[in-house]
């Protein structure tokens, strides 16, 4: 399943039903569920769960342990504000970039700082997380796809125009709100053929050579 990043829809968290170690949410939504079917996938703040449950201006969804555990869902109440994005469709347009609703971790709002028509949060997190953040790459924040303009040694920090604040929950995060991350897939694979995690060894300088580069 992909995402793009871009969201559709703030919807409202109405109830939140807990198990032993899971969840089940229902989310209020009107855009998003003109075409949306039980057993569609919906990115909620970044995290692709199914739909099992669909009402007039709501659906309902499982979060299984190791979500809650990885993402920040665990922490929504009644009331709370999600952004809401459908998987990416065969014929759309990608307009951020290719997010499958994995969350590698979750981060730290530090900083939040207006820069004229901008806001700019500084984002701390985890050397796991990090280890794939670059300046001007790209990166999933509550699956809102965002370009990186900063990178510290345990933080980054993204610009954000107007209309993404507006259009998304990142216009409610304060210092110290917990925000769910992404990585951009690309980095992961390229450290995973470069590292020697194939059977074959993966690319090396040797193979390289060989081949006259």
């Amino acid at each position: 399943m992909v995402f793009t990043g871009i969201i559709e829809e703030v919807g409202v968290i109405r109830a939140v039903r807990r198990g032993a170690q899971s969840s089940v949410l229902t989310i209020g939504a009107s855009d998003i569920l003109s075409d949306v079917k039980i057993g569609d996938s919906v990115a909620v703040n970044g995290v692709c769960l199914t739909v099992t449950a669909l009402s007039g201006d709501s659906f309902s969804a499982d979060v299984m342990h190791e979500t809650l555990r990885r993402s920040s869902l665990g922490a929504l109440r009644s009331g709370s504000a999600v952004n809401l994005e459908r998987a990416m469709p065969a014929d759309g347009r990608f307009g951020g970039h290719i997010v499958s609703g994995h969350i590698d971790g979750t981060g730290i709002i530090s900083t939040v700082e207006r820069d004229d028509n901008a806001v700019w949060y500084t984002v701390k997190t985890q050397p796991s997380v990090l280890r794939y953040i670059i300046e001007k790459g790209s990166i999933a924040i509550d699956g809102i796809s965002l370009t990186v303009a900063r990178v510290a040694r345990d933080s980054f920090a993204v610009s954000v125009i107007p209309h993404t604040a507006k259009m998304t929950i990142l216009a409610q995060k304060r210092t110290g709100d917990v925000v769910n991350l992404e990585n951009d897939c690309i980095g992961k694979y390229v450290e995973k053929l470069l590292g020697g995690g194939t059977p074959q060894g993966g690319i090396t300088k040797e193979l390289l050579n060989r081949f006259g580069f």
